[in-house]
């Protein structure tokens, strides 16, 4: 696949993510590196969908660590449990947080992120991975990122 994205500007977000997850597995089927792929995600999320931040955070022991994203700096490690991130991967499941500063023990990583999606990714019924995205605008997720974020998610873990 040539590395340059056809998504329309005028599409609504729905049509964009349809657009946009074929683009994604293209992508990423000739690739094993898994860093490599995330890298390229990460990429092709903030740039077809317009993310203030997204990216990848590793299951490494009792901590997530930091992986492959666009946007501003992020935290480095963060615990089971503790934040977003951590509650989702405790939990094992999606979280849709629509104003952050609102979320007990939120992490700010960056004072500009207003809301949040995390989604886990698990090999073999084990969370390895979270997807983490950020927004700028409060509520700024819904149902429809929910569902194509976790069908990209599936394209990940068929991947892993």
């Amino acid at each position: 696949m040539a590395e340059e994205l056809i998504i329309s500007t005028t599409a609504s977000k729905k049509e964009k993510y349809e657009s946009l997850l074929p683009q994604i597995e293209a992508l990423i089927s000739y690739e094993d590196d898994l860093i490599a792929n995330l890298a390229n995600i990460s990429a092709a999320l903030k740039q077809g969908m317009g993310f203030f931040w997204v990216g990848f955070y590793m299951v490494k022991g009792d901590e997530l660590v930091l992986g492959p994203f666009q946007g501003p700096i992020a935290c480095t490690r963060i615990r089971m449990g503790k934040g977003v991130c951590g509650t989702a991967w405790e939990k094992n499941e999606t979280l849709l947080v629509p104003n952050v500063d609102e979320f007990p023990g939120h992490i700010a990583c960056s004072s500009a992120s207003k809301s949040e999606i995390v989604i886990p990714i698990s090999k073999a019924g084990k969370v390895t991975l979270i997807l983490d995205v950020d927004s700028e605008q409060l509520d700024d997720f819904d149902e429809v990122d929910k569902e194509w974020l976790e069908k990209l998610v599936m394209i990940v873990e068929g991947n892993l």
